[in-house]
């Protein structure tokens, strides 16, 4: 009997060994890690934009609409809760990812107008906020990237063949990723640029 047992315990081991299921563990630790960088960043670019927001102010009054939408986006953004269990939520990831765009479509907007205020380099603490914001900007890119290859690889193995039996049978479901018009874009650090140096600013 014992002997049944161990032959029994031995064929459940290499059963769920060959279908995937220690890959399907693997690549779900390897998500939950990337997408916390992920909110790591984005966050930390929330917290940038009161500073960003009292520091321009004063030089760029008269666009008061375009500053006012950098703060209700902001709002937006902090009024969802951002938690791991996020990316098993279609319905929440979706009002995330779109918090967050109409975030960086405001900061986008933003940097446009603040080229035409050069003065804004002589305003103390301006040069340092501007490097924080560039580093926060690339910083998201790369999270990104990882979080959207470590998504690409989870889903293809809860839909491949074996292991996607496995996957039904321990509740794996494919996770939500990023949707862009073009994921090139992504791979390509931002330019966060305000007005120094003449060309066009980009965030995303």
């Amino acid at each position: 009997m014992r002997v049944i047992r161990f032959l029994l315990l031995g064929l459940a081991v290499c059963l769920l060994t060959g279908c995937g299921y220690n890959r399907l563990q693997q690549t779900d630790e390897q998500i939950t890690a990337d997408w916390s960088e992920v909110l790591n960043q984005y966050q930390r670019r929330a917290d940038l934009v009161p500073n960003l927001v009292a520091t321009v102010k004063g030089a760029v009054q008269a666009e008061k609409d375009i500053l006012d939408s950098v703060v209700n986006a902001r709002a937006k953004v902090g009024a969802i809760q951002a938690t791991p269990e996020l990316i098993n939520d279609p319905k929440a990831f979706a009002q995330w990812q779109s918090a967050q765009g109409e975030l960086s479509s405001a900061l986008s907007k933003l940097m446009v107008v603040v080229e035409k205020y050069p003065e804004l380099k002589s305003i103390a603490g301006y040069a340092d906020l501007q490097a924080q914001l560039e580093g926060t900007e690339n910083r998201i890119t790369v999270a990104r990237n990882r979080y959207i290859e470590s998504v690409k690889n989870y889903n293809l193995i809860v839909r491949q063949f074996p292991s996607n039996l496995t996957a039904k049978v321990f509740g794996y479901a494919v996770k939500q990723n990023f949707t862009v018009q073009n994921e090139a874009s992504i791979a390509a650090p931002p330019v966060v640029d305000f007005g120094m140096t003449g060309q066009s600013s980009s965030v995303q």
